[in-house]
C-alpha cells in the first residue's frame, strides 16, 4: 500500500481532484459578480465548506509537488477576492475556504522565491481591492432610504416584481421593478439570486404611502394574438429594435437594413431625398453611392478608397473595405448605420413565433395600470443573460 501511495503516477492522478476544489472556487467568484447569495443554513454551510476544505486539504497536501496543485494553489486565493468583497459577512462561506487557500499557498512544492513574489502580488491585490471597493461603494453610493413594500412572481412563474419606496429630497418615489425569476441558482443550503438584471416598468413621483393608498400588483395571462391586436390599435408605427440575430432569423440580410445617416440637407438634395427621410443603401443608384464614397459588389457595399487610418486599424494595405467589416464609428463616417428597426404591424403572428414569442404569458398591472408585458420582454431582450453585467452600487 505505501508503495502504492508513493508512485508518482498515483500522486498525479489524485492531484486532478485538486482541479474540482479550484473549480468550486473560481464558481464561486463567478456568482459573486453577478449574483447575490442567501445562506439558508449556516450551520449547514459552514459544515459542508469545512468538509470539502478538508478533503481537499489532504489531496492537495499529498499532491503538494505536482505541478497540477501547485497551480490550482497560486489560482485560489485570487479567485477568492471577489467572493470576500461581495459577500462579506458570510463567515460560515468564507472562513473554510481561505484558511484552506492559504495552508494550500503556503505549503505548495513552488520554490521559497515563487511563492515570496507571488504572495507580495496577492497581498497587495487584496490591500488595494479592497481598498478600492469600499472606497467605491462609501463615496460613490447614492445615499436614500429604499424600502420594498410589495412584491409578487407571474403565474408562469417567469418573472418576479416588487415595488420599492425610495424617500429623498425631491418627495420621493415609487418604482416597480421586474426581473427574471428563472434566472437564480438554487441549492440546499444556500440560493443564489440574479443581480442587476431588474429593470424599471413604472415610475411615479411622489412617493405613494401604502398607509393611504393602497398598492396592488396584479397579474393576468394573455395570448400573443390579443397583446399583437391591442398594441396595433394604439399605433401602427410600433417599431421594435431586434437583434442581428433575429433580423436574420425574418429573412432580413446585412445589406437591407443599412441606411444613410447624419445627412445634410445639401446631401438629401444631391440623392433627391425628402429632407429627414430614411434613406436605405439598396435603394440608391451607384452615381448616387458614389456621392458617400461607397460601391457595391456580390458581396455587399464597399468603400473603394478608403481612409488610410481606417487600412492601419484593418491591418491592410490597399482597399476596398466592406462595410460590415468596420465598427459603429468607422460606418458613421461614411454616413452609414446598421437599422435594427422593424414596424411591429409588419410582423405577422408566425413571425412573432419565430422570433420566439410564447403563445401566452403574463402581464403585470400596478394599480390597475398595465406596465409590463412578457411579449415586449421578449422581442426587446430585457433579461439577456448571456450578457451579463458588474454593478458595485
Amino acid at each position: 500500500m505505501k508503495k502504492f501511495f508513493n508512485n508518482i503516477w498515483t500522486k498525479r492522478a489524485v492531484s486532478l481532484l485538486g482541479i474540482l476544489y479550484t473549480y468550486l472556487l473560481c464558481f464561486l467568484c463567478y456568482c459573486s459578480l453577478f449574483y447575490s447569495i442567501e445562506v439558508k443554513s449556516n450551520a449547514g454551510v459552514c459544515l459542508l465548506a469545512t468538509g470539502i476544505s478538508l478533503i481537499d486539504l489532504v489531496v492537495m497536501l499529498y499532491t503538494r509537488k505536482q505541478i497540477v496543485t501547485r497551480i490550482c494553489s497560486f489560482i485560489m486565493l485570487p479567485a477568492l477576492l471577489p467572493v470576500i468583497l461581495f459577500y462579506f459577512g458570510e463567515w460560515f462561506l468564507i472562513i473554510p475556504l481561505l484558511i484552506t487557500a492559504i495552508i494550500m499557498f503556503l505549503l505548495s512544492g513552488a520554490g521559497e522565491a515563487t511563492k515570496t513574489a507571488f504572495g507580495t502580488v496577492f497581498l497587495l491585490l487584496y490591500i488595494f481591492g479592497s481598498l478600492g471597493y469600499f472606497l467605491a461603494t462609501s463615496l460613490f453610493a447614492t445615499v436614500s432610504d429604499n424600502q420594498r413594500v410589495a412584491s409578487s412572481v407571474s403565474p408562469s412563474g417567469a418573472y418576479r416584481c416588487y415595488v420599492i419606496n425610495t424617500k429623498d429630497s425631491s418627495n420621493g418615489s415609487t418604482a416597480v421593478y421586474i426581473e427574471p425569476n428563472n434566472a437564480d441558482k438554487n441549492y440546499k443550503y444556500l440560493s443564489f439570486h440574479i443581480k442587476n438584471m431588474e429593470r424599471v416598468v413604472e415610475l411615479e413621483r411622489p412617493l405613494i404611502d401604502p398607509a393611504k393608498t393602497p398598492i396592488n400588483l396584479s397579474w393576468k395571462t394573455q395570448t400573443r394574438q390579443e397583446i399583437t391586436s391591442q398594441l396595433n390599435a394604439l399605433s401602427n408605427n410600433i417599431i421594435l429594435h431586434l437583434s442581428e440575430k433575429q433580423l436574420e432569423t425574418l429573412g432580413y440580410t446585412y445589406n437591407e437594413k443599412l441606411i444613410l445617416c447624419d445627412l445634410t440637407a445639401y446631401q438629401y438634395n444631391d440623392i433627391g431625398r425628402p429632407i429627414g427621410s430614411t434613406v436605405h443603401l439598396d435603394e440608391l443608384t451607384a452615381e448616387q453611392l458614389a456621392l458617400f464614397k461607397l460601391a457595391k459588389d456580390e458581396k455587399g457595399y464597399y468603400v473603394p478608397n478608403p481612409d488610410p487610418a481606417l487600412l492601419k486599424k484593418l491591418d491592410k494595405k490597399s482597399g476596398p473595405v466592406y462595410i460590415k467589416d468596420m465598427n459603429a464609428a468607422w460606418k458613421a463616417e461614411y454616413n452609414v448605420e446598421k437599422d435594427d428597426s422593424v414596424l411591429l404591424s409588419s410582423l405577422t403572428d408566425a413571425n412573432l413565433a419565430t422570433l420566439g414569442v410564447p403563445e401566452s404569458g403574463d402581464v403585470l398591472y400596478f394599480n390597475d395600470k398595465l406596465c409590463f408585458r412578457y411579449y415586449v420582454a421578449v422581442l426587446e431582450n430585457y433579461f439577456d443573460l448571456d450578457n451579463k453585467k458588474i454593478e458595485l452600487f
